[in-house]
């Protein structure tokens, strides 16, 4: 009998609530703690929104941690329905990674629960819920269970005078049938750390300082594009990861899942707009005031003429064709995309190698083995991938190589085309099965059988 990601989550919360045991009274106080609760978002006087936050705030509170340090979270849920937080880009044991998909038992509603972990690698992190979301637009990521996951490693990653951490995040209001017929969520406006343009506190600055960005796109499904008229980005890490090559750009993009480290030199006085490139986007909220001290007048917005997101300027120049044909290690496990239509005004069902969650296969990984996923992205649509408790090394990206050492958690694969990332199963989690979850992170593709798990032997 074939089961639906959501009857196997219910079934799973069911199964894992007696797990979720209380947090005796007198337990020494834990080093963080998130309470789950309902929330209502206001991203302006005429934009309200009844979901569900951390500790009273969206995006939730930032989490800042010590690279190789034990800490212990503390997470209530006050919510009504079975939760979960996934730290995402952590190397942490199934029953604290926070997918149900790998073994973490779920939060019963009430229900007080500590995962203590040692927090590594260093970088900008995040974390999130990780459950089914269906047609509930208030659920999983459409609603504001989102936040800052910051480890400090022994060296900083760059000399700053401030630093900002931005949340971008679409809130959806429907859902509507595509042109082919596919439903779809459609936003009815889109923020920056919960608030719509003109509505938040501008970032404040002074002339010659040097502000490091941490940028999250937790958006359920948009990829967005953000600039700063007047300056310029130096990439410095994506996904939390020091790039190889620290090249500057006009532009940032950030497909769903995906974060960038940046640094800005301010030498623009004025009042700007750091926003959304998409103009419909922007002026449905995506963007902040930049306001440099003593600096006047309303906020001005130039849009760029010439930008583009290139990966390869990132990475350390590489022939990956002349090595993959003299010395190839790496253990091949081909995956194709692709989705089948069920009906005008259903959701398409996605597949991996023909298969949908949760009946897709489990790859057996040998640990200490170096493996490269060959993905066919046969679909139409661009699909942000992301592969937990692992790092991966970018190699190509819609058939063009990319160079070395570019490490990421995320990577948005292009449409009809086929893309390649290695890494080295290093986390095989011996006190458990070991499985380590593969999905898009698109929402409505996860909902729909975008998933599937890799398996330590």
């Amino acid at each position: 009998m074939s089961v639906t990601r959501r009857e196997f989550v219910h079934l799973a919360g069911l199964a894992a609530a007696a797990q979720a045991l209380p947090v005796a009274a007198q337990a020494a106080p834990a080093d963080y703690t998130l309470e789950i609760a309902p929330y209502t978002l206001e991203a302006s006087p005429k934009h309200r929104v009844q979901t569900v936050a951390y500790n009273g705030q969206a995006p939730g509170p930032l989490l800042r941690m010590r690279e190789g340090k034990p800490v212990t979270l503390e997470i209530r849920n006050r919510s009504s329905d079975p939760e979960l937080v996934h730290c995402h880009g952590l190397y942490l044991p199934t029953a604290v990674d926070g997918a149900m998909e790998e073994g973490t038992p779920m939060i019963a509603p009430g229900a007080t629960v500590r995962y203590t972990f040692t927090p590594e690698p260093a970088g900008f992190r995040w974390y999130h819920t990780h459950t089914f979301a269906g047609k509930n637009l208030r659920k999983a990521q459409y609603g504001a269970q989102h936040g800052f996951l910051m480890i400090d490693g022994a060296e900083p990653l760059a000399t700053f005078d401030q630093e900002f951490f931005l949340a971008l995040h679409d809130w959806a209001g429907y859902m509507m049938a595509s042109d082919d017929g596919a439903v779809m969520p459609v936003y009815d406006f889109s923020t920056i750390n919960g608030k719509m343009l003109g509505h938040g506190e501008p970032l404040r600055v002074k002339v010659g300082q040097r502000v490091l960005l941490h940028v999250l796109n937790s958006s359920p499904t948009e990829v967005h594009w953000l600039a700063l008229p007047g300056h310029r980005f130096k990439v410095l890490a994506l996904d939390g990861n020091p790039v190889p090559v620290q090249a500057t750009v006009d532009a940032l993009r950030l497909a769903p899942g995906e974060r960038i480290s940046a640094l800005v030199e301010l030498n623009a006085p004025g009042v700007w707009v750091l926003g959304e490139l998409q103009p419909k986007v922007q002026a449905a909220g995506m963007g902040m005031v930049v306001e440099y001290a003593g600096a006047t007048g309303g906020p001005k917005w130039v849009q760029p003429k010439n930008y583009e997101w290139d990966h390869s300027h990132f990475a350390q120049p590489y022939d990956f064709k002349q090595a993959l044909r003299e010395n190839d290690v790496a253990i091949e496990i081909p995956l194709e995309f692709n989705s089948k239509f069920r009906g005008h005004g259903s959701p398409e069902q996605w597949t991996i190698n023909g298969k949908s969650y949760p009946n897709t296969e489990e790859p057996v990984l040998q640990a200490g083995r170096r493996y490269r996923l060959v993905m066919k992205n046969l679909s139409s649509d661009n699909h942000p991938i992301h592969l937990h408790r692992h790092t991966f090394e970018v190699v190509s990206i819609g058939d063009e190589n990319l160079g070395r050492h570019l490490m990421k958690d995320v990577l948005l694969i292009p449409a009809k085309s086929t893309s390649m990332v290695e890494f080295v199963a290093n986390h095989p989690d011996p006190a458990s099965v070991g499985r380590t979850l593969f999905h898009c992170h698109q929402q409505d593709h996860m909902d729909n059988g975008f998933m599937m798990s890799f398996r330590y032997a």
